[in-house]
């Protein structure tokens, strides 16, 4: 399973630069709006220590990490949602992803235009998040269309249905007419799943991504974070969301130096000791929801994304769905109890070594092996 991550955001806002970091597939990058036409699409490793924990300890013949799919979306403008900037193209790209990164600009450099002449991260924001509402506007009227016609229906559950579509729509609309998004508003679980196929933009998680420059990011990593970024973590704060801090030239220099020593070297010049790609993954992860168990050996170690809440047939499934289907049992430990012991075998002699059944819900960091029978 790998997550799908729309970036998006104003042109000229550093979405490409960033992208190109991630994938280390360069997307085309340049000083002008629209640029990025058609999406890039990417796929990132999600860097774990358990992980390298785990290859450690079993030297594997192969270390499989999670994966996450990255898409480089082109800016987006005021009027994107009425056609502005060929906006209907980008917004139907948006809906496809399963988690929106919003890159606003937080740097000041007279020498790369910004779109509105002006650096105000609260503006570009706004601008971005209403024209996604805008869009949903448009959608949810041809779903209420629908919805109305549905109530003229003889048939009792098709018009209760109606009802109950027509219910969340209604209780979304101010929402987004007021330029905030059909996640901010509490639904029941009917009522969610009534407007699934609406696929609302605004329904998806979404985070911001502080684009800052080289001396933005050597402070922040000292403590102290610019006006900008003040600015959009508020927002984020505000949405009960996440903000994550990144420099994409910094970045995109990074991912080209192969050597280990140069680019700790270069990591320290800004007072990091990772590259802070790593957190805008992990916070797409959380955002969505996800986990992630392991398997382990000398063939391979691998670590697997499942949703927060399934079980064990439901982890073995994402395995082969042959796994699920005769699913007997999990032999599980978790990865600080192999991180203490170092073995397989102290682990058990431990007493750390269980066997769980269908009802057992697995849990983030688990090392887990299954028996099924076909």
């Amino acid at each position: 399973m790998s997550l799908n991550c729309g970036i998006v955001g104003l042109p000229n806002v550093g979405k490409s630069t960033i992208f190109s970091a991630l994938s280390a597939a360069p997307a085309e990058a340049a000083n002008y709006p629209f640029c990025t036409i058609n999406p890039n699409t990417g796929i990132v490793n999600v860097s774990d220590s358990r992980l390298d924990t785990l290859t450690e300890i079993f030297h594997p013949q192969r270390t499989i990490p999670a994966s996450v799919e990255f898409v480089d979306i082109a800016g987006l403008v005021k009027g994107a949602s009425k056609g502005e900037g060929l906006g209907n193209q980008f917004l139907s790209h948006i809906r496809e992803t399963g988690v929106i990164a919003q890159v606003v600009r937080c740097f000041d450099d007279p020498g790369i235009i910004h779109v509105a002449n002006k650096i105000d991260p609260a503006s570009d924001m706004e601008i971005i998040n209403i024209e996604l509402a805008l869009a949903d506007l448009d959608t949810l009227a041809k779903r209420r269309e629908r919805a109305e016609r549905s109530l003229k229906v003889q048939a009792k559950p098709e018009q209760k249905a109606a009802e109950t579509t027509l219910s969340a729509l209604h209780k979304i609309e101010p929402a987004l007419e007021n330029g905030k998004a059909a996640r901010s508003v509490p639904l029941t679980d009917d009522e969610k799943a009534a407007v699934y196929d609406c696929h609302f933009i605004t329904m998806k998680p979404q985070l911001y991504v502080c684009n800052v420059d080289e001396e933005g990011m050597r402070s922040f990593s000292s403590g102290v974070a610019n006006a900008h970024i003040q600015t959009v973590t508020k927002r984020a704060k505000e949405e009960v969301s996440e903000a994550v801090v990144i420099c994409g030239k910094f970045e995109a220099e990074l991912a080209g130096i192969d050597d280990p020593e140069e680019r700790q070297a270069f990591l320290e010049e800004l007072g990091l000791t990772e590259s802070s790609l790593s957190a805008l993954t992990h916070a797409a992860y959380r955002l969505l929801g996800l986990r992630t168990f392991f398997t382990a050996g000398a063939d391979e170690c691998r670590a697997w994304t499942i949703h927060a809440g399934d079980t064990a047939p439901k982890a073995a499934g994402v395995i082969h769905t042959d796994f699920e289907k005769g699913f007997i049992k999990a032999e599980v430990y978790s990865c600080e109890d192999i991180e203490r012991y170092r073995s397989e075998a102290k682990i058990k002699e431990a007493g750390k070594y269980r066997v769980e059944g269908k009802e057992y819900v697995v849990r983030d960091g688990d090392v887990m092996f299954f028996k099924f029978n076909v």
